[in-house]
């Protein structure tokens, strides 16, 4: 049986595996996110051994999927510009591909989980960062790079005067809706803080509505999966799907919201389909 290997990349922790799917999972293990240098030796070394047909990536971005880099643009600075396509190959001796983070969820989601014989859906997650990917016509979404979804302008809530948490842009969706934000909003130390009823729910669900109706009105998915972290909370993704039929007001139908079936293995199952497809 043919092999492949899964990376993904996140912020704080890479998470590499061997492997075919969710039930065939040779070897795993968790590498922290330091430098390149140091992180990538590490990968080396477990990838080392193990006979492959390929590497899937998933990574934090943003990266230039043709290209196979991290671009300049990243937050995280030590990794702009990294050759991460063409490191991964030089150290398994396999092809390798490489993609967001966020299509990579999408791909594992597409294949085992809550989109399976979905052609036309998005994948969104809401964790310390807003993402997203998908797919149109059972294709990964690309273009001139890839989406940045967190990254659309959404009509503030009245009574709303939080500047945003975005370096970048301010109050775009992520700086008005992630994790970070609602921490600095609400000067709470993290998001499990805010208890069930606190007004920071309500506004949560209208932001993440707000950003749905937008990919509703242009992209026309037939399912929004909604994961990450901050999604975790009881009864948001109920509010969110509230919230959104208002705000369609029945002009267009409202497309399925649904959790990730895979839950956080999302993004490295989505790496080894990535590396299969």
């Amino acid at each position: 049986m043919a092999l492949y290997g899964g990376i993904e990349a996140g912020g704080t922790k890479f998470i590499c595996a061997v492997g075919t799917g969710p039930g065939a999972l040779r070897d795993e293990t968790e590498i922290p996110t330091t430098t390149p240098a140091e992180t990538m030796q590490r990968v080396g070394e477990f990838f080392c051994g193990h006979r492959l047909k390929g590497v899937g990536i998933g990574s934090f971005g943003p990266v230039d999927p043709a290209q196979g880099v991290i671009t300049r643009y990243t937050p995280k600075l030590g990794w702009r510009g990294f050759k991460f396509r063409e490191t991964v190959e030089r150290l398994t001796g396999v092809p390798a591909v490489l993609d967001t983070d966020v299509n990579a969820a999408a791909m594992g989601e597409h294949r085992w989980g809550a989109a399976q014989d979905t052609p036309d859906f998005l994948y969104l997650t809401v964790g310390t960062g807003i993402g997203g990917g998908g797919m149109a016509n059972g294709r990964l979404l690309h273009g001139l790079v890839h989406p940045e979804m967190g990254h659309i302008r959404v009509p503030r809530h009245p009574g709303d005067r939080f500047s945003g948490s975005c370096p970048t842009h301010g109050d775009c969706l992520e700086g008005l809706a992630c994790g970070k934000a609602m921490e600095q909003r609400w000067n709470a130390p993290r998001v499990q803080d805010l208890p069930d009823g606190h007004p920071a729910w309500n506004l949560e669900a209208y932001y993440l509505a707000c950003g749905v109706v937008n990919f509703v009105c242009t992209v026309s998915p037939t399912l929004v999966i909604l994961g990450g972290g901050v999604m975790k909370r009881r009864g948001l993704l109920s509010a969110v799907r509230r919230e959104v039929r208002q705000l369609l007001k029945g002009y267009v139908p409202c497309a399925r919201l649904s959790a990730p079936k895979l839950g956080g293995r999302a993004g490295v199952l989505g790496a080894l389909a990535l590396a299969a497809a």
